[in-house]
């Protein structure tokens, strides 16, 4: 009798037990608790559609000490200037023409540099000093992690995506000098940063009138991986880590060459044959497509030029100056 008893109290706890275990199982989560198995996607807001609704971060730019001139420039003043790009400073070089203005601006994005050997103005310098001198106001941030600037996102794409937020932070922020005429944005970029030129234009859609030394146009990560053999690890953490942004991320939302047709503004684009760097297939595909779209370009192509376009270096700079003055626009903003 005593066995019969126990045997049916055991049944009767095992199924307490189980009403509990399925009313926890089986009963709605706590919106916290499916938030909590979520897989964090911080660089969402990085993907290029997700950008263009970015709100507009119009900061101060903070002219600073005046640098020291190169041998020949003249007619204008180059300066340190500093402003900050999602709390945090960037660095780089403005060129202030003489006189009292106002004056058109040109944002000046260079190409790759090694952060070890870079100083203010590596990229920009002597196009920036043929500008200023023609009376243009020139704007060259260093990006973060470079010369003065604070320091990049550790994560090695977030730090590439932060050179876009950075351009589209400068764009809005060019009220802030004195001497812009508040109306005219030009953008000028090589290698790199052509590539973050074109991505500025695609989120911003906006009219700036753009000119491009051999860009980058190749569709993100191929446009990274490409150049993986100049590292010293022949691209082995490049390619850990894109595995690992793979899992999370869709690649094609953070890919230039997806969102061409958002494209408005007119462009010149240069590329010399003997690039070793961007091959002129790349600029000569760019360009095709570019016309397919009926997109306002001009291209010049220089027999026997490298990445940096020498010889024909002088002749492309006059080009750009006449492409910028005739996009001049004199209308009353």
């Amino acid at each position: 009798m005593k066995r019969i008893t126990v045997y049916f109290f055991l049944i009767f706890l095992g199924g307490i037990a189980g009403w509990f275990l399925s009313r926890y199982y089986y009963s709605p989560k706590k919106p916290q608790d499916a938030i909590s198995q979520i897989k964090p996607r911080p660089l969402d807001k990085y993907a290029i559609e997700n950008l263009s609704k970015r709100p507009l971060n119009r900061n101060l730019i903070s002219q600073g000490e005046t640098l020291q001139k190169q041998k020949g420039d003249k007619g204008f003043t180059p300066y340190l200037f500093s402003f900050t790009t999602d709390w945090k400073k960037v660095t780089g070089q403005l060129n202030i023409p003489d006189g009292t203005g106002p004056f058109p601006a040109i944002i000046m994005i260079r190409g790759y540099v090694d952060q070890k050997i870079y100083e203010t103005g590596i990229g920009t310098r002597k196009a920036g000093a043929i500008f200023a001198e023609a009376g243009f106001i020139t704007v060259a941030p260093d990006f973060l992690g470079y010369a003065g600037s604070e320091k990049e996102s550790s994560d090695i794409f977030e730090s590439r995506f932060q050179t876009y937020t950075t351009v589209l932070d400068l764009i809005s922020s060019l009220r802030s000098i004195n001497k812009w005429d508040n109306k005219n944005i030009f953008l000028w970029g090589h290698s790199n940063g052509g590539q973050i030129a074109l991505t500025a234009l695609e989120v911003t859609q906006g009219a700036y009138p753009t000119v491009l030394w051999a860009p980058v146009s190749k569709p993100f990560p191929y446009s990274i991986l490409y150049y993986t053999d100049e590292s010293d690890d022949r691209g082995k953490l490049i390619r850990h880590e894109l595995a690992k942004f793979e899992e999370t991320y869709d690649v094609e939302l953070y890919s230039l060459t997806n969102y061409s047709d958002r494209i408005k503004a007119p462009l010149q684009i240069h590329q010399g044959t003997a690039d070793d760097a961007v091959p002129i297939a790349w600029t000569n595909e760019l360009v095709e497509k570019f016309k397919k779209m009926e997109t306002d370009v001009s291209y010049f192509k220089y027999a026997g030029a490298d990445h940096n376009l020498s010889p024909a270096w002088q002749k492309v700079v006059e080009r750009d100056l006449a492409f910028f003055k005739k996009h001049l626009a004199t209308d009353t903003p």
